[in-house]
């Protein structure tokens, strides 16, 4: 029984791999929102003290 040639199904291989990494890759791509997060303004922000129960 002769032998196959591993190099083209290595090739198949790695192109299949390709071929389904860009769709994924195109599928994130179009799914993420394009508005940049909107940062809080830390300078606004204040907290209350605890109000201890024995004081």
């Amino acid at each position: 029984m002769p032998q196959l040639n591993p190099s083209p199904w290595f090739f198949i291989l790695l192109m299949s791999w390709v071929t389904l990494l860009l769709i994924f890759k195109a599928k994130i791509i179009t799914s993420t929102p394009h508005n940049p997060p909107m940062l809080p303004d830390m300078t606004t922000s204040h907290t209350t003290p605890w109000n201890w129960p024995w004081t």
